[in-house]
């Protein structure tokens, strides 16, 4: 029953940081169009999606390059830097300029430098969710006021495609994944599913465990016997354990969900992890099409709660796929969640502009196609 318990804290930690990122995006829309971030010209043309798409494609290319050829720390500052970047977004629209330098509004740029600085120096898991979570809630932002509906909606579909494609498929964003976690940045959700869990401390085992390892290889190969164990006692279908009792914590090793999908062990029960681990990319993808069917809807459509129906029932839809997607995880092996998260994010949206008397072809933005 106690795991039980600790699993639901978890899938309710999720769904937490999906409910912030979503009402963040929603919160930053009106602001950031006032303040002039709007990154295209025309927002309604549907080219802006594939032009994302493939600038996803080559960031992916030139990590899983850094990953092959050891440079991944420039990936980490990198990220750590785009971290920082994106939540001087939101701090310049939310903290008032009462201090100004050069044009620039001091106190958020000292909040973004601080982000940056702690994602640096002490990247616990509430830090990287933390960062994770304004981070997706800016970006989800942005970008739900630079695509209209169409081009959201061929994001989130191509987006959904490349993202089963690339698990079930070709597999490497298992690849991408494993080395991504190693870096300990906001590109992976952190959920602990104990009080006492650290992520830093896990990360630290896992390196000593894997030293051991090679050690303990290397003398089985000098005496020419079968490496089937170490001397501490793992087998070849568990981790190393590093103090002789424990096993060692993986990043890797725990259950996880879309582009934070690692090598999980699909035989250990999920309701013994310490950790789960969701791609912030599962969070901000289905959140652009909720803050792109609020900024675009038009002002006649029925809103709930200052929503407009098509948007709230697009968040709606992405809780249900989320629901599918963690009960598909927590028996025991990694899915891509784009596939499930977006589909359901795309029906709710659907399901809501024609509740709201919205015709289908509008609802899909192709009017002026047609």
């Amino acid at each position: 029953m106690e795991r039980r318990w600790r699993i639901l804290g978890g899938c309710g930690l999720i769904a937490g940081i999906f409910l912030f990122v979503q009402l963040g995006a929603l919160a930053l829309v009106q602001p950031f169009e006032s303040a002039g971030y709007q990154a295209v010209e025309d927002p309604s043309d549907p080219t802006n999606s594939l032009m994302y798409v493939g600038a996803i494609l080559v960031a992916t290319a030139v990590m899983l390059l850094a990953f092959r050829y050891d440079v991944d720390q420039l990936i980490r500052g990198l990220i750590v830097f785009s971290s920082a970047w994106l939540s001087l977004y939101v701090f310049q629209v939310l903290v008032p300029p009462v201090l100004t330098y050069a044009g620039l509004n001091v106190v958020a740029v000292l909040l973004a430098l601080g982000l940056g600085t702690a994602l640096l120096v002490y990247p616990e898991w509430y830090v990287i969710d933390a960062a994770g979570a304004v981070m997706g809630a800016a970006a989800a932002g942005l970008f739900g006021i630079s695509f209209g509906v169409l081009p959201a909606l061929v994001l989130l579909t191509v987006l959904a495609v490349y993202d089963a494609i690339s698990v079930y498929g070709t597999e490497h964003m298992l690849t991408l994944a494993s080395g991504v976690m190693d870096l300990k940045v906001p590109v992976v959700l952190v959920i602990p599913m104990t009080l006492s869990y650290s992520y830093l401390d896990a990360t630290a085992a896992d390196s000593v465990a894997e030293d051991e390892t090679d050690d303990d290889a290397t003398a089985a190969d000098d005496a020419a016997e079968e490496p089937a164990t170490t001397e501490h006692g793992a087998d070849a279908d568990g981790p190393a354990v590093a103090d002789g009792s424990q096993p060692a914590e993986r990043p890797d090793d725990a259950t996880e969900t879309g582009k934070a999908d690692g090598t999980a062990d699909v035989h250990a029960d999920p309701l013994e992890r310490d950790a789960l681990f969701i791609g912030l990319g599962d969070a901000i993808i289905p959140s652009i099409l909720v803050a792109s069917a609020a900024f675009f809807a038009s002002s006649d459509v029925l809103s709930v709660f200052g929503v407009p129906l098509p948007a709230l029932t697009a968040m709606l839809g992405s809780y249900v796929g989320l629901a599918i997607l963690l009960w598909m995880v927590l028996k025991g092996r990694a899915h891509a969640g784009l596939p499930l998260l977006n589909g359901g994010t795309i029906a709710g949206y659907i399901v809501g502009a024609l509740a709201a008397g919205i015709s289908l072809i509008d609802a899909l933005g192709l009017g002026p196609y047609l």
